[in-house]
């Protein structure tokens, strides 16, 4: 759920957000509580298009509009693109949701620089990029990036992930003072 206490809740009804990573886990289960507050729907996925598919029409069921994005966000040069795409179809995105990310299983001692590469693009710089542009609108706006536990100690058998998370903590920090009083941004 959204809030505990429905009166607590602010009305999103109308709304349109953007989920990515979207078609499964927690980005499903988001994208779905957003519905149900009467949010319409975008719902990004890498490879899980079906999932996605399935997602978009349970979101339908609920009486909102939902779309399907498919986008590999592990390439910077494609991730502006995609929002214009996105917002092609959807219209003014009122919330985006940073979900989509990589969770590799590398030490420090095994760690490749593509691998971290890869997590810094996918958790750290497509929702700076995504963000940047939601802010671009000009118009009130929310961000959430969703970060990790893990990122509070040391987690030494997923390193690249941690450091794009790391990074993702520092970047939201700088979104919210940036993007501010126009656009909230929390992780």
């Amino acid at each position: 759920e959204l809030a505990r206490d429905p009166s607590d809740m602010i009305d999103l009804t109308g709304k349109t957000a953007l989920v990515t990573g979207g078609a499964k886990r927690i980005g499903a289960a988001i994208v779905l509580a957003l519905a149900r507050a009467g949010v319409h729907v975008g719902i990004h996925y890498r490879t899980a298009r079906q999932e996605a598919e399935s997602v978009a029409e349970q979101a339908r069921g609920l009486g909102v509009r939902a779309w399907v994005f498919p986008e590999d966000l592990s390439q910077p040069q494609a991730v502006e693109p995609f929002m214009e795409w996105a917002l092609e179809c959807m219209g003014p995105v009122d919330v985006l949701v940073n979900n989509a990310s990589v969770f590799p299983e590398q030490t420090l001692h095994d760690l490749t620089v593509e691998e971290v590469h890869r997590n810094v693009d996918i958790n750290a710089m497509a929702p700076l990029l995504l963000g940047r542009r939601l802010a671009a609108q000009g118009r009130d706006g929310a961000v959430i990036n969703l970060l990790d536990s893990r990122i509070t100690d040391y987690d030494r058998q997923h390193v690249p992930y941690h450091l794009g998370k790391r990074m993702l903590l520092t970047l939201t920090r700088i979104m919210a003072a940036e993007f501010a009083p126009k656009v909230r941004v929390n992780a």
